[in-house]
């Protein structure tokens, strides 16, 4: 014998099935959260100058052209770990020393090639952005982009 499925029965599944699902929805982000708030940023190290980096970051809009542990633009080169493959990441003076005569080289006159606009940084500005850039090297982003190119 078949066995009808009533409305009230259809509605209980529905309830039902919509309850697991939010459930299991609210434990995968509370999961998230937490692994990116305890695990993955390195709070302990957010300085002031880093917090000044990432306005530098905003105010001169360069995620409009380079991206940025993935995200923005991919006109120009990723910045996530940027100071790891210039290979100065232990040693702060040498990354600002690095970013700072890469910045006032900008534009370099080669033409047919993509150039990066002068920006003008002061030497405060430039230092904030390489402490920037030294922070978001040291986020887990478990191999996130997989970039290596310079």
């Amino acid at each position: 014998m078949r066995e009808v499925l009533t409305k009230s029965m259809a509605r209980n599944i529905f309830y039902g099935g919509s309850l697991f699902f939010i459930a299991i929805f609210v434990a995968l982000f509370t999961q998230s959260h937490l692994y990116i708030t305890s695990r993955s940023t390195n709070v302990a190290t957010l300085t002031p100058s880093v917090a000044a980096g990432k306005h530098v970051w905003e105010k001169k809009a360069c995620i409009n052209c380079h991206t940025i542990l993935g995200e923005g633009a991919y006109f120009a080169p990723e910045l996530g770990n940027v100071m790891k493959r210039w290979g100065v990441q232990d040693d702060p003076e040498m990354a600002f020393e690095t970013l700072k005569g890469w910045m006032e080289s900008q534009p370099s006159g080669v033409l047919g090639r993509r150039q990066m606009p002068q920006f003008h940084l002061t030497d405060q500005e430039i230092r904030e952005l390489t402490d920037f850039l030294l922070w978001t090297g040291t986020i887990n982003t478990q191999n996130w982009p997989p970039n290596d190119a310079g």
